[in-house]
């Protein structure tokens, strides 16, 4: 899973009232650059961003190895990654609706407390299975941050410092998803994978610690009531529009190839013809670092291209990549994930901020339904991809692949005929008011 370095979807995620998303307002007493709080604020939200992704893929670079540790196939290690995102993804929008309650500190200290000690319990687990629930336990709770952060920071932080707020939290999702991989690569080549995890869970500790003396009390916050049947009424009415649902769908699949292909790339540089040791294979996850500078050129695609030509050229990246991946050359296998990644994160960027643009009202839960979309593409792509691994090797996860970004071409083709009609429709009622 990728980090969240550029999830525009984050950035409207929030716990407001189905009907009223969170509007900054502007106040003497919020957080700013070189006013008392910013700057413990910052580096409190920046740690929980580093430990929220270490967790969350905590097991990912660690995949072979744990199926030797437990003599599991590829598909069944893979559910360690997958049972965390899936809960993730269960769970956000009711976590949402909690943090609107409780307040966004109280729930985002409360996740980081039970992902935290879960952590120390992985290292422990006796079997698969205990793994595979552990991991669940820790993306149900992991779902309360990205729930509560977006919202803290509207509430807390003037609007004119909120993109860089947003900016550093979003850094810590990055680091921490990057950082998470290449740690336990390195540590389980030299003491194995329960080292490994061990490691992840006393970052995370380190990171909780920091978070939990740090944080500012929230001012800004008024606690709402719990409203199930207006939360339904909203996430029914994004639900049905079909636009909104195409976005959810081109998430879900670009986030498919993206599982598939970091869950299984382990497998496939660990054995023939590559041999690499499992230090080397989590510094892959370096390759990240080019999702940075696609997400952020997303915007100036979009002007020159427009939302579709963006996702086009993004689509037409990604499978240039999983094609170029299926050679026995270990340079064209990295040049193939360079492309993979940058293809996705341009796509996730467009997808994403399109879904905030789309929506008028509920925003956040519009974003939060998006966000689920985007965790269950992870969970259905690292297990499926792992799948298709066992039973035709690398070319099977690309095929699966192609698969999801044909689907993203055939949603975003509809999209533009759909558009298309809705445009030569309106030219004749325009004519006929006139």
């Amino acid at each position: 899973m990728p980090p969240a370095s550029t999830k525009a979807s984050t950035l409207t995620l929030d716990a407001s009232s189905p009907s009223s998303p969170v509007a900054p307002v502007s106040s003497p007493d919020r957080l700013e650059p070189g006013r008392p709080g910013y700057r413990r604020m910052s580096f409190a939200l920046f740690a929980a961003g580093v430990a929220t992704f270490a967790l969350l893929y905590s097991t990912q670079a660690l995949l072979p190895a744990v199926s030797a540790g437990f003599g599991a196939t590829a598909g069944q290690a893979s559910w360690t990654v997958s049972a965390a995102t899936g809960a993730l993804a269960l769970c956000v929008l009711p976590m949402s609706a909690l943090s609107e309650r409780f307040g966004r500190r109280q729930m985002m200290t409360a996740s980081l407390t039970v992902a935290v000690l879960v952590g120390l319990l992985v290292p422990f687990a006796p079997s698969l299975g205990w793994l595979i629930a552990l991991r669940a336990v820790q993306g149900a709770a992991l779902a309360g941050l990205p729930a509560s952060a977006m919202a803290y920071l509207a509430e807390e932080v003037r609007p004119k410092a909120l993109v860089a707020a947003i900016g550093l939290f979003v850094a810590g999702n990055s680091i921490g998803g990057m950082s998470g991989r290449i740690l336990t690569g390195w540590i389980a080549q030299l003491w194995g994978w329960r080292a490994a995890l061990g490691a992840v869970g006393l970052l995370a500790v380190a990171c909780a610690v920091v978070f939990h003396f740090m944080i500012p009390r929230a001012r800004h916050f008024t606690p709402g009531s719990l409203n199930p049947r207006a939360l339904a009424k909203t996430v029914g009415g994004h639900l049905a529009d079909p636009l909104l649902r195409r976005l959810y769908a081109i998430g879900a699949l670009f986030m498919t190839v993206f599982g598939a292909v970091y869950t299984v790339i382990g497998y496939r540089l660990v054995g023939e013809p590559f041999h690499l040791p499992q230090g080397v294979i989590g510094s892959i996850f370096l390759v990240y670092l080019v999702g940075t500078v696609s997400s952020a050129a997303a915007g100036r695609l979009v002007a020159r291209l427009g939302r579709r030509g963006a996702l086009y050229l993004a689509v037409s990246t990604t499978a240039a990549g999983l094609l170029l991946s299926l050679a026995d050359q270990l340079i064209a296998v990295l040049l193939g994930l360079v492309l993979i990644t940058a293809g996705f994160f341009a796509g996730h960027a467009v997808a994403s901020s399109s879904v905030s643009r789309t929506a008028t009202t509920g925003r956040a839960q519009a974003s939060a339904l998006y966000q689920s979309a985007y965790y269950l593409g992870s969970s259905a792509g690292g297990t499926l991809g792992a799948i298709a691994f066992h039973a035709g090797g690398w070319a099977g996860t690309v095929t699966l692949g192609l698969l999801a970004v044909l689907g993203v071409v055939s949603i975003t083709l509809y999209g533009s005929r759909v558009a298309r009609a809705e445009r030569r429709h309106l030219v004749p009622m325009a004519s006929v008011q006139n």
